[in-house]
């Protein structure tokens, strides 16, 4: 499941809209060179990246690395014919590998950045996206009451069940192979933990994994939790009374399953399938899958939806596709995709959110650092908010009739209302992961921490207009 930050990695493909970039950079010689040499050995199988995991604002610092070059290539980074790093030739060293930093003026522009790898012995270029996030200062905190409590390392996400007022987080540690792992029952009051429970082994695999669990959905209706076993492609079901383990689908049955969303009075279950362009859908009486709603994007590219929102009363459910950055509508009577709305001002758009009275869809998308507002009538994009680095997820408190958004770099919770005013943004915590509501007018912010010794980490916070 991809929930990370968002990071500055781009291969080395050169677009046809770069190609006009790249040329003019190749004019640039290193050292000033003659124009004889402009022309010099092409690097016939060039694979090197750029990689930038931080978050940079105007007037601050990152540090940018490269990789898989050949040894000694000399590569420049430049920005409108200007070497940024320093104005000065990098050297790739005998791993291929570089290490600089880029200082970003105050003046500069929020945004995406492209700037060309120029690269020479052997001779490559390539684009890479520079990000300047905007600088947004916590700001509300006084309207809200907050309340925090640890939980097990590596939260991940959280659902609440209005039936027993309780919640239900999921946490997972590390990547394949996961052998820590936890489904954990909280009191929506106290925010402590009831029960917990390990997931069963992963017969696929003899390293001692985990059929670890990520997203998370529940049906009251059937007294049942649902959660998306990503690392093993496939879902599985708990009783809510005890966690006990009701059933375990197979491995690979759903493909990098991430995001689910329960219809309990309709007993179906969906899950988006990140990758490819499809959602899983499961009876949850007969706990069965029986069937797959196919999305075709407007463009050329193949629709990855990510996290999903459900308005059960109208018969929506909601997505939103981050290679393609379109909102997707699907009419479940019908079982079919309603309308596909381009999103324009959005890239890797992941999070999402319905105000079902309202008729508006809130999308936030990492790359672009900001949260839209989108009519569900036209598809037509209503407001643009900034927020913090890396918005990942969303949630619509129907009570106080405002968004929240965690942004993952910015460490913060914007909170939006519906003419797209940022009413707050909160302190979110290391790394804030997942949002949930119980509906009453409280929301549940889960958090990620940044390592062993982070005491504001693998937490669930309860966050009240006061």
């Amino acid at each position: 499941m991809q929930t990370t930050l968002f990071c500055i990695r781009h291969q080395t493909k050169t677009t046809l809209k770069s190609t006009a970039l790249v040329l003019a950079a190749l004019a640039i010689s290193v050292g000033g060179a003659q124009a004889d040499t402009v022309f010099g050995q092409p690097d016939t199988s060039f694979k090197g990246s750029i990689f930038s995991t931080g978050v940079v604002h105007p007037g601050g610092a990152v540090i940018v690395r490269g990789a898989r070059f050949k040894p000694g290539q000399e590569i420049q980074l430049l920005r409108n014919g200007h070497n940024i790093a320093k104005d000065k030739v990098l050297t790739a060293d005998q791993d291929g590998s570089f290490t600089t930093t880029i200082t970003v003026p105050e003046t500069a522009a929020t945004g995406l950045h492209p700037v060309v790898v120029q690269v020479a012995k052997p001779d490559a270029a390539s684009i890479f996206e520079f990000k300047v996030s905007p600088d947004i200062k916590y700001s509300g905190a006084e309207k809200f009451k907050i309340t925090s409590a640890s939980l097990k390392p590596g939260v991940y996400q959280s659902a609440y069940s209005a039936a027993t007022n309780t919640l239900f987080v999921t946490s997972a540690v590390g990547r394949p192979p996961v052998k820590e792992s936890a489904l954990m029952k909280v009191n929506a009051d106290t925010l402590k933990v009831e029960a917990s429970v390990t997931p069963a082994a992963d017969r696929s695999s003899d390293k001692g994994q985990v059929m670890a669990v990520y997203g998370v959905a529940v049906d009251d209706e059937a007294g049942t939790v649902w959660a998306s076993n990503t690392r093993s492609s496939t879902v599985a079901v708990y009783k809510q009374a005890d966690l006990s383990l009701v059933k375990q689908f197979p491995h690979g049955l759903v493909p990098h399953a991430r995001d689910l969303a329960i219809d309990g009075k309709n007993h179906r279950a969906y899950v988006s399938v990140t990758g490819a362009n499809e959602i899983a859908v499961f009876d949850t009486q007969k706990l069965e899958h029986v069937g797959t709603i196919v999305m075709k994007s407007e463009s050329r590219d193949t629709i990855s939806p990510m996290s999903l929102a459900l308005d059960a009363e109208n018969g929506k459910l909601y997505t939103v596709s981050r290679n393609t950055n379109e909102a997707v509508v699907i009419d479940l009577k019908k079982q079919e995709v309603e309308h596909v709305y381009p999103l324009p001002g959005a890239k890797a758009a992941s999070g999402v959110a319905v105000a079902p009275e309202a008729g508006t869809l809130f999308v936030a998308s990492q790359a672009t650092d900001n949260v839209l507002l989108v009519d569900l009538k036209d598809g037509k994009i209503l407001h643009d908010v900034k927020v913090g680095a890396g918005p990942l997820n969303l949630t619509w408190d129907a009570k106080n009739k405002v968004a929240y958004a965690v942004s993952r770099g910015g460490s913060s919770i914007a909170v939006i209302d519906l003419d797209g005013k940022l009413v707050a943004n909160l302190d979110g915590g290391s790394f804030p992961n997942h949002l949930s509501t119980d509906g009453k007018g409280n929301v549940f912010a889960i958090n990620k921490a940044r390592g062993k010794d982070d005491k504001t980490g693998d937490r669930i916070s309860k966050i009240s207009l006061k």
